[in-house]
């Protein structure tokens, strides 16, 4: 039986993820912090012996950065990306550029976590910019599930190594698809940054195995800090 590997990356640290503020669309650099770990998730694939033909990632530099840092870290900056909006972490509405306590201060704590855990709920669209005002999770699936099965999946079908250098909610929406998971259980999914999460699939591309490299311990802090951001 065949098999095949996808790595997915949630972008490292960024200025407004160190500084606990909705990020959504809004195009924020990495910090110090997050280029060091776009680095560090560089050394681990390379040690682990990962060789990829192609990389994605969205249009947001948080992750194009993560994703250029993390394959000249392991001698590979020369592959084909291509960056598509699809990947693109969801767009937060109204919430995006406030402060995540501050949102909880005024809109309250069960509302909040709707807004930022739940598959279907929806922030307060943004009074102007450019579409789509507001997403929910569902409707990240909805633009990346496609993306994948069309323009993704084809490729690693094909043998392709595919690494994926993406956002919370993206990944999330994907790892969705890929392990079947409930709408309700997908509220308690968390990524951390910066941690390679490594896909192990059939020729039918179904999830046989997944799991995070490197320390056990420091990815189950990093899981933590993110679940632990309205606290």
């Amino acid at each position: 039986m065949q098999q095949h590997k996808v790595v997915l990356l949630r972008h490292g640290e960024s200025l407004w993820n160190k500084e606990n503020i909705f990020t959504g669309w809004v195009d924020i650099e990495l910090s110090d912090l997050g280029r060091e770990q776009a680095k560090e998730a560089g050394v681990i694939l390379k040690e682990n012996g990962f060789v990829f033909n192609m990389a994605f990632t969205s249009v947001l530099k948080r992750a194009a950065e993560t994703l250029e840092l993390t394959l000249k870290e392991m001698g590979q900056s020369d592959i084909p990306i291509e960056k598509a909006w699809q990947l693109n972490e969801r767009h937060y509405g109204a919430l995006q550029g406030v402060d995540k306590k501050t949102a909880v201060e005024k809109f309250g704590l069960e509302q909040v976590m709707a807004w930022r855990r739940g598959y279907k709920a929806k922030p307060p669209a943004i009074d102007k910019g450019s579409p789509p005002f507001t997403e929910s999770l569902e409707d990240v699936y909805s633009r990346i599930v496609p993306y994948w099965q069309e323009r993704i999946a084809p490729l690693i079908v094909q043998g392709k190594s595919i690494l994926i250098s993406a956002h919370g909610n993206s990944l999330r929406a994907l790892i969705k698809k890929l392990d079947n998971i409930s709408d309700k259980d997908i509220e308690s999914l968390n990524i951390p940054v910066g941690i390679p999460l490594i896909y192990e699939l059939d020729e039918t591309l179904k999830p046989i195995n997944h799991y995070y490299l490197g320390d056990k311990n420091k990815t189950e802090w990093a899981i933590k800090t993110v679940e632990n951001q309205l606290k």
